[in-house]
């Protein structure tokens, strides 16, 4: 489905005033007398920070309310970038405090008040280790369960000490209504992250799953097949995901992000292609039928309208494949025969997932397809190298306003592939990415 533009808009205005009420309502309420302009910079930047801090955790929190529009991908990147100046805001408080005003320095000294320094040092450190851990978790070799508890612990120290010291401040924070009402602008914040931790597992108890099958195939992937145990399912979109949790419990720190690859059609029988690239998804090859697992979802605007006459390109790499084979699948089982045409790039002729299957669309589709290897064998009589613009040119149709198309698969290919189909006169509004780096 597109993304509208107005969404946009809107979500950014809702992302804004929710991370400017802390500075706004200490600006607005009991409003003291101005200090240097260097301490009040440094103030308002303290403000903005814990502000956007806490916005973060209503980012993070997959909350449909507040982002469900906007794509699970997109929202990673703003979410990164917002926690990056969050971080520079909240380091340079401290800088224009006391640039403003030698004073300030007490804060830092323990023989002045020993707990008050050593929260402020603490804060400090804490949100570093935030910011470093979550843009070069790979690098430090974090597994994602444990960086995923850590950064939630550590998310949820900031933002409480955060509140706490913008209080123990005073100056812009004294009055009783002021301190009220930022007490409450902060704790909601807290308390949706302990609905994401707490309260949403608890749900997910009531609509378990079982597994029906799980089998390894080529390019170290597997064929995992879920059934609703007890209730309904799950209604979806071609071309979302969720995230999974296999064990007897939802309650747990091994929840990762996986796009449906069945037909839409049958909301009681998930079927997922999972490529093995860590500890979890190592781990889904000893699975085996009977097994329990629980789904929170679906997410995602990457998705297409199964009933939709409107033709289909897709260009996709690796284990992008996934949300494809969901829309392909879906269009069949509604018998939709309009055109699709598919580009599939890989490393080698081994690491092509479900080859047959997309082989066998052509015998029942109006479906075009072409794979390129980057590393192929010297038996290998298709494609080779990139997806570029002469491939594009040569595989696919001439552009329309009723062709869709969507791109999957690691960010550099889709780096490649997305200018491209620009310089071939495609509207932007019509290509639809999803990038496979949530974790």
């Amino acid at each position: 489905m597109p993304i509208n533009p107005i969404n946009i808009v809107l979500w950014l205005v809702l992302y804004l005033v929710i991370a400017l009420l802390p500075m706004m309502i200490a600006m607005g309420i009991d409003r003291p007398e101005p200090r240097d302009l260097m301490v009040e910079m440094g103030s308002m930047l303290g403000l903005l920070g814990l502000g956007m801090l806490a916005t973060q955790l209503i980012i993070s929190g997959r909350h449909r309310w507040f982002a469900g529009n906007v794509g699970q991908d997109n929202l990673l990147q703003f979410h990164r970038r917002t926690g990056i100046a969050a971080w520079l805001f909240i380091l340079a408080h401290p800088v224009l405090l006391i640039a403003g005003d030698q004073q300030f320095i007490a804060w830092l000294d323990p023989r002045e008040d020993w707990l008050r320094a050593s929260g402020v040092i603490a804060l400090a450190l804490a949100v570093t280790a935030l910011i470093i851990s979550s843009l070069w978790r790979k690098e430090l070799g974090l597994q994602y369960e444990t960086w995923r508890t850590v950064h939630a612990s550590l998310s949820l120290f900031v933002v409480a000490g955060g509140l706490g010291h913008a209080l123990m401040g005073k100056h812009h924070t004294e009055g009783l209504l002021t301190q009220a009402l930022i007490i409450a602008v902060i704790a909601i914040p807290l308390l949706l992250l302990l609905e994401t931790r707490l309260w949403r597992p608890y749900q997910l108890q009531k609509r378990p799953w079982r597994v029906v099958k799980s089998d390894e195939m080529r390019a170290d992937s597997n064929d995992l097949i879920l059934v609703a145990d007890g209730h309904s399912g799950m209604k979806f979109t071609p071309g979302q995901f969720v995230w999974l949790t296999m064990g007897d419990s939802p309650f747990s720190t091994q929840q990762h992000p996986f796009s449906m690859a069945s037909s839409a059609t049958n909301p009681e029988r998930l079927e997922f292609v999972i490529k093995e690239v860590g500890d979890f998804t190592h781990h889904l090859s000893k699975v085996k039928a009977g097994d329990k697992a629980f789904l929170e979802g679906p997410y995602g605007v990457f998705s297409l309208d199964p009933n939709a006459k409107r033709r289909a390109v897709f260009v996709v790499g690796g284990i992008g494949i996934t949300p494809v084979l969901s829309m392909i699948r879906s269009r069949l089982a509604k018998e939709n025969y309009t055109p699709m045409w598919l580009i599939y790039a890989n490393k080698s002729e081994d690491e092509i997932i479900m080859r047959e299957t997309l082989e066998a669309f052509t015998q029942k589709l109006p479906f075009t397809f072409a794979h390129v290897l980057s590393d192929p064998s010297d038996d290998w009589m298709g494609e080779t190298g990139y997806v570029d613009g002469d491939l594009l040119d040569e595989y696919l149709p001439e552009d329309a306003d009723d062709i869709d198309y969507f791109v999957c698969g690691p960010p550099p290919m889709m780096d490649l592939v997305e200018p491209e189909l620009q310089k071939r006169g495609v509207n932007a509004r019509r290509i639809y990415s999803e990038r496979f780096d949530l974790v």
